[in-house]
């Protein structure tokens, strides 16, 4: 139980169903639908597209989404890619002939086919109990009447809009400039792409006008899209991967994804035992650190579009972990220097729902960096990811970028499950952060025992850059204590990441919920 003489969060506590999600106008439209008989991926599908007005630097239609789902009546998970495809004319040699050593950020080059609103109508087709209509109308509403800037909404907003391009600035800069806490933001041309997809489904986006709009304004912008690249776009089912941590096993999306990072770490991490010290202690930061430096080489080398992947079982194998594990000083830190393949953001919107059936959705959605690649399409405003800059332009790498496939994400949903059945759904916003949030997470609830709420509070670090960053949560003396051992330590000025979760307690017949204090978000049931 947590002193309630301290400000916190107390877990929210629900029977008939529940969401928890990084903004509260977003957790209240799941919340709704479900009370309204709509199923969990009715209520995750509403969320999200709410989500991608109420945090349009995060997530939107132009973005990519991945998602974990459990049916009612079985413990069976079902592993949904919603990320799409480099244009059929993507060339990584012409990108290096024209000096680029890593895909531009905030060019054409760097947009990838938007594969979540093909996954939203996949999803529904399948699992949907309410009409489409029904479950976009908060989405449509909010794009018309506006939606009030959350305070943390409007602290990145105000940092990060100058990479808006052209139209987009018009669009996601009122006045010129980034819009204020509780100022009300409107994006009526969303609203008629919305009620086209809902009378339309999919279609209505990837073909017809929406997609010559989106065509239009990428080749404007130097880009190598065609109709056919949007009109080609599927979502893919498969099964998750999976690794044990002690007694419980982490389900992760498989490749393109990074999940086999979190089950890398966790297979590393199972060689010491962290509960033997304070879950603040130094070394538990720096064994964390270390096994970070292991599982993200192995990330950078292998990780790719899942046609591409190579030596993946090689990458999960007990017998990789245990030899990984032994490279580790447990007092000192390896001066290695690895390259990451990506800077580590925190543009992503991370929900999970779960309803009076059992049926469990753990989903993520986003548009990459900041605002993306900063280019719209003038007629429907939709603000496009910038996925490919997560290619790699080294010649022959798995990731390698090239047109059809999908290159490497750094956005991952999970779920944990314990003696069989699905105990947790949660996630970990936060760009290459997210499988040490994964881990971190999973050891503050299985080491340390702590509460829901209470694992996703802990202050968190991170490697990066060469640096141990530390948000302020830590005590000085740990960072002092980390620099003896070797590494080199910094305090973070935003803090990593923001996390949702739900727990299932079956013996009560109860969901627990818990939403990070680091977002705007909450948890709701019913």
């Amino acid at each position: 139980m947590r002193n309630f003489h301290l400000p916190g969060r107390s877990p929210v506590f629900a029977a008939n169903g529940i969401c928890a999600t990084s903004h509260p106008l977003a957790s209240h439209t799941a919340v709704a639908i479900l009370e309204a008989g709509g199923s969990a991926v009715d209520a995750a599908i509403a969320a999200a597209t709410v989500l991608g007005l109420a945090e349009p630097q995060m997530a939107g239609l132009g973005g990519d989404c991945f998602a974990l789902v459990k049916p009612p009546g079985t413990e069976e998970v079902i592993a949904l890619n919603g990320s799409g495809r480099a244009p059929a004319g993507l060339s990584a040699e012409a990108l290096r002939a024209a000096g680029h050593r890593s895909m531009p950020l905030h060019d054409a080059a760097s947009v990838t086919v938007p594969g979540a609103v093909d996954a939203f109508c996949h999803m529904h087709d399948a699992w949907g109990k309410l009409e489409l209509g029904a479950v976009l109308a908060p989405a449509i509403r909010y794009a018309e009447e506006g939606i009030p800037v959350a305070p943390r909404v409007a602290h990145d907003w105000g940092l990060d809009g100058g990479v808006l391009q052209g139209v987009a600035r018009d669009l996601y800069l009122p006045d010129g400039t980034a819009p204020p806490t509780g100022r009300i933001f409107r994006a009526p041309r969303q609203a008629e792409l919305l009620r086209r997809i809902a009378a339309h489904g999919r279609d209505a986006f990837y073909t017809g006008e929406v997609a010559e709009d989106m065509v239009a304004a990428l080749r404007a912008a130097g880009g190598c899209h065609v109709l056919e690249d949007f009109a080609a776009t599927k979502t893919s089912r498969s099964v998750p991967i999976s690794g044990r941590y002690w007694d419980v096993e982490l389900l992760e999306h498989a490749p393109n994804g990074q999940g086999a990072t979190a089950i890398l770490m966790t297979n590393i991490l199972n060689r010491f035992d962290l509960a033997e010290n304070d879950p603040l202690d130094p070394w538990r930061a720096h064994l964390e650190v270390e096994a970070t430096k292991l599982a993200y080489d192995a990330r950078d080398r292998f990780l790719a579009d899942p046609d591409h992947v190579r030596r993946l079982e090689h990458m999960l194998s007990d017998e990789t972990a245990g030899r990984l594990a032994g490279l580790i000083d447990e007092e000192k830190a390896n001066p290695m220097a690895l390259e990451q393949a990506g800077a580590v953001h925190r543009d992503t919107v991370y929900l999970c729902v779960v309803d009076r059936d059992l049926m469990a959705v753990s989903l993520i959605f986003s548009i990459f960096h900041s605002f993306g690649s900063g280019i719209a399409s003038p007629e429907f405003g939709i603000l496009f990811q910038n996925r490919g800059a997560g290619f790699s332009l080294e010649p022959g790498h798995p990731n390698e970028a090239a047109g059809g496939k999908r290159p490497m994400h750094t956005i991952i949903p999970a779920m944990l499950r314990e003696g069989g059945r699905l105990s947790t759904v949660f996630g970990v916003m936060g760009g290459a952060y997210q499988p040490v949030g994964h881990v971190r997470f999973l050891t503050n609830l299985t080491d340390f025992g702590m509460p829901l709420q209470a694992a996703i509070d802990a202050p968190r670090c991170f490697w990066e850059n060469g640096k141990v960053m530390l948000e302020d949560g830590y005590p000085r003396g740990v960072g002092m204590e980390l620099g003896y051992m070797g590494h080199e330590v910094g305090y973070r000025e935003r803090p990593l990441g923001g996390a949702q979760a739900i727990r299932i307690d079956y013996a009560k017949g109860v969901f627990e919920g818990a939403s990070d204090p680091r977002k705007d978000g909450c948890a709701l049931g019913w």
